[in-house]
């Protein structure tokens, strides 16, 4: 088996965009997808939405660890995400906020943006057939944290947005994916996030969290160039009734890390996905993640455009895969990625992997 050789994975900027993510204070009281449960009903939303007339307040809120301007309405949180500027934080009170949102200001190292709120704050993009209910375009270093996003043909989209945290939120019911990553959108981290009801419309495009474009999309999101959504770190996320895959990552990233999550192969269909993980990129490290009840093979491996799909690292993964299938699968043994005998897998009828695995990553 070969190991790492020609594009190594580094763990220098990974281990900055972590430690980066954790710099920044999570949303007062923002509960994670681990621990916290979505709203119980929708009348308890409609109990505590304020009036459609009520003016933004100005007084210091707490949020980020920081000052900030809570908003009530949708036109309140349009007007807010509109005129941003570094620095800037935007609370949501709880209630329904019907509507697509976009950000497109940046902010800096020093100074991100940030948006949160409890998960009673609903972003309700409506219509599964149309829309990005909540969109980072061209928007750098942000924070967003906490809240709900539910409709619209997709959640929570960025398009060459870097240094982005999107943390804490609860994405479901989406027509087609919860969260993508894409258009050079780098060095972002999507942590601790719950993802349930995705593909809504079309089951085929039904991923939890989703890196990059496919090849055939590349001319018309990304140039024509392969889309280097790069060194984007998923971590602590609980992914589960996805239709197609938990997280699908793409041809033409690099350097990526898939940590901590918790995946769940309940709902997918047959023909939009294999295994809860599909790595097509390169040089990416999937690592500590577990997972139950996969239609095929835990995790995988595969290359669908010459020059991808290489050099992956599986390690410390404990899967119960309760399949048909392998705990992970490399397409091919040519493709010189990794699995190290530390993954533990049960339930998979056909075993470990198809590669024999090494003692050391």
């Amino acid at each position: 088996m070969t190991l790492l050789t020609s594009r190594n994975w580094t763990a220098a900027p990974l281990a900055a965009t972590v430690a980066a993510a954790l710099a920044l204070t999570a949303c007062s009281g923002s509960p994670t997808a681990s621990t916290a449960s979505p709203p119980t009903t929708s009348a308890s939303q409609a109990a505590g939405r304020p009036s459609a007339s009520q003016p933004a307040s100005t007084s210091p809120v707490s949020c980020g660890g920081g000052a900030g301007t809570q908003v009530s309405t949708a036109s309140q949180l349009s007007h807010a995400l509109a005129t941003a500027v570094p620095g800037s934080t935007i609370v949501l009170a709880p209630g329904t906020y019907p509507g697509r949102f976009k950000a497109s200001a940046s902010g800096t190292a020093a100074q991100p943006i940030t948006l949160c709120g409890p998960r009673a704050a609903v972003l309700d993009g409506g219509d599964i057939k149309k829309g990005y209910t909540f969109y980072l375009s061209h928007a750098n270093w942000w924070r967003v944290e906490g809240f709900t996003v539910q409709g619209g043909q997709k959640g929570v989209v960025t398009d060459a947005a870097s240094h982005d945290l999107i943390d804490g939120l609860y994405v479901h019911d989406v027509g087609d994916e919860a969260i993508h990553l894409r258009d050079f959108s780098s060095y972002d981290t999507v942590s601790h996030n719950e993802v349930r009801g995705t593909g809504q419309n079309r089951s085929f495009y039904g991923e939890g969290i989703y890196v990059g474009s496919a090849h055939k999309n590349w001319c018309r999101y990304s140039g024509c160039q392969p889309d280097g959504s790069d060194y984007d770190v998923i971590t602590g996320n609980d992914i589960a009734q996805t239709t197609a895959e938990n997280i699908d990552i793409k041809e033409g990233t690099v350097g990526g890390t898939i940590s901590g999550n918790h995946f769940n192969g309940t709902g997918m269909d047959p023909s939009a996905a294999t295994s809860w993980v599909n790595v097509k990129g390169n040089n990416w490290k999937i690592t500590g993640n577990t997972g139950v009840d996969s239609i095929q093979d835990g995790l995988s491996d595969h290359q669908v455009y010459p020059g991808w799909g290489l050099d992956n690292i599986f390690t410390g993964n404990v899967l119960t895969v309760n399949g048909p299938g392998y705990g992970i699968f490399i397409q091919e043994s040519r493709l010189a990625s990794t699995v190290t005998c530390n993954n533990q897998v049960a339930g998979a009828q056909r075993g470990l992997s198809n590669l024999a695995c090494s003692s050391t990553a």
